[in-house]
């Protein structure tokens, strides 16, 4: 017996469970919803999710409602009559109505070890915090915020040089490994959603824009874990006065220096060797940037365009 389920997800993490669901013959999928195109880049064209563009690759037409709380939606998927409803990376709070539809549960895939990192940005909170591990919950979804009981967690170690476009997707892989049986399991009953303990939560809210700025009175390793943390987006990034006026750094890869030190921000070298700088605790090489309006380069061909002297100060 088919089971017969709709997915809902939008991001990068959700397309290797979305697409093992796709191929899989225990399931119907009766469809799949994601958020609207977003204007990107510099012309504002419209753009898919990766869901989305998923969708547009195996020929599925994705539903993308302005809210999947509207009457007329959740009409819409009643009438299908799911089984299941799972979502993951969907970006809109499902709300008692929509989770009253299926007959068996709305499941979401969260990616952390709950009661861990409920909320927006689970995975960045994980590199930021030097984690030694992290993983995908499969919880029963109720009212609230990532605090329905958990019928499945499954866990990754980490190493310490992850960046959150890597792990995003390696928790995507991990995700999809354990969806059919788990899905299969909460299905046939061979499962039970256990509770989580509530005394232990953290939050973590949505990424924005300027989270991406760096404080050089950090770490070194703080900033270094923030590099990874914000790849590709928002980047960790700081500022520089050039003969053209400031000018945006976004570092892609850093590489801490402990035997070197100097005042917070201050240039303790720059040659063709590399460029350093100091932080709250040791030093940072600047091993690859993007500087603004630029493409990607190392740190040292950045400096044979643009001249940084040694015992300056960066923003």
């Amino acid at each position: 017996m088919k089971i017969k389920l709709y997915f809902l997800g939008s991001g990068e993490i959700a397309v290797p469970v979305l697409d093992r669901i796709y191929r899989s013959d225990r399931f119907e999928l009766l469809g799949v919803c994601t958020q609207r195109d977003r204007p990107a880049g510099r012309s504002k064209a419209l753009l898919p999710t990766p869901v989305g563009v998923w969708a547009q690759k195996n020929n599925v037409d994705a539903d993308k409602p302005l809210s999947v709380n509207d009457s007329v939606f959740i009409s819409k998927v009643k009438e299908l009559a799911p089984d299941i409803i799972l979502v993951i990376s969907f970006g809109q709070i499902l709300k008692e109505t929509f989770l009253e539809i299926p007959k068996i549960s709305c499941v979401n895939v969260h990616a952390s070890l709950l009661p861990k990192y409920r909320g927006a940005s689970p995975i960045t909170s994980a590199i930021l915090n030097a984690d030694s591990e992290a993983g995908v919950c499969f919880m029963k979804m109720e009212k609230g915020l990532d605090n329905g009981a958990v019928y499945k967690e499954v866990k990754m170690s980490l190493h310490g040089d992850e960046y959150a476009d890597e792990l995003e997707l390696n928790l995507g892989k991990l995700a999809a490994e354990n969806t059919e049986e788990t899905i299969y399991d909460i299905f046939s009953g061979k499962i039970y959603p256990k509770k989580q303990d509530h005394s232990r939560a953290s939050y973590v809210g949505k990424i924005k824009k300027n989270d991406g700025f760096i404080d050089w009175n950090m770490s070194a390793m703080e900033i270094e874990r923030k590099i990874r943390a914000f790849y590709p987006w928002p980047g960790a990034y700081f500022n520089i006065n050039t003969s053209k006026g400031l000018k945006k750094i976004n570092i892609t890869a850093g590489e801490v220096i402990n035997d070197l030190t100097g005042r917070a921000g201050e240039v303790i070298k720059s040659d063709k060797t590399g460029w350093i700088i100091s932080c709250g605790s040791g030093a940072l090489k600047i091993a690859r940037l993007i500087p603004e309006g630029k493409k990607e380069m190392a740190g040292e061909d950045f400096l044979l365009g643009t001249r940084i002297e040694a015992g300056s100060f960066v923003n």
